[in-house]
């Protein structure tokens, strides 16, 4: 169970040791509405709503709800991080799959604020810490125009351990880089991953490495690049795969053979 450091979810400790029902349960929708006088309502049975809180509401749900919160709150990462903290209180295990739909969402809404506000959330309780969601983070730092801030992140978290950071997350950095006009920065990280040796598999990676070159005026350095790794400009012609012909399909040929021969012997 997670501590109640939280101002929000002091409140609800509260709240639930206010409410005394029948079979020793609080309404979900009661904890999280302030303006219901519980004190002064006698508990009805019949009137309960289907969903409790814990394990008796859905996760669905939940995610909804929180989705839905992270929508209309106040804009401040207090407000936010006391949604978050609030919505999780009840949770015997972290729910690390929920939010990561709820990050998707927002990024399908294009809500790159939120998402930089809820990963940095996560991080903060020691949560989602692989390199996935740190690639999120950066990708909406850019797209929130937080650049300085996605590099900084870079070289704090990721930029140290080069020789094992997934081409993927480099190649998003280098467009980054790439994108904002850093071109130092970009060919920093690119002789870095040199260095160790890493060798891209992607010939956009190197289009972007050359440009960056012959901006700064490194000519022979753009040369060198694109000489060195030429073989990825190199088209690949795609075989063709043969399947398994189908019974019409061999009926068919077998029809043909035969005219084919009844035609020769004429």
């Amino acid at each position: 169970m997670w501590r109640w450091t939280s101002p929000r979810i002091s409140y609800l400790v509260g709240r639930l040791s206010q409410v005394k029902l029948s079979d020793g349960r609080c309404c979900y929708s009661q904890l999280l509405h302030p303006s219901l006088d519980l004190q002064s309502s006698q508990p009805q049975t019949n009137h309960l709503p289907k969903s409790y809180i814990g394990e008796n509401v859905s996760r669905k749900d939940k995610t909804k709800f929180l989705l839905t919160t992270l929508h209309e709150i106040n804009d401040s990462k207090e407000a936010v991080y006391g949604a978050l903290d609030a919505w999780v209180a009840w949770e015997q295990n972290f729910p690390i799959g929920s939010l990561r739909q709820i990050l998707c969402n927002l990024e399908k809404e294009q809500q790159w604020h939120r998402i930089v506000q809820v990963i940095k959330w996560m991080l903060s309780k020691g949560q989602g810490t692989t390199m996935g969601t740190y690639g999120q983070l950066i990708r909406a730092l850019d797209m929130d125009h937080r650049v300085e801030e996605a590099h900084q992140f870079w070289q704090m978290k990721i930029g140290t351990d080069l020789h094992s950071v997934p081409w993927q997350l480099c190649h998003l950095m280098i467009s980054v880089y790439y994108r904002n006009n850093m071109l130092e920065e970009l060919v920093k990280l690119f002789k870095g991953l040199e260095a160790f040796d890493r060798k891209p598999r992607d010939k956009l990676i190197i289009d972007k490495v050359a440009n960056a070159y012959e901006m700064l005026g490194l000519v022979t350095e753009k040369e060198r690049v694109l000489e060195k790794y030429s073989h990825l400009f190199k088209e690949e012609r795609p075989t063709k795969k043969r399947g398994r012909k189908s019974g019409v399909t061999k009926k068919k040929e077998k029809l043909e053979d035969s005219g084919e021969s009844s035609s020769e012997e004429n």
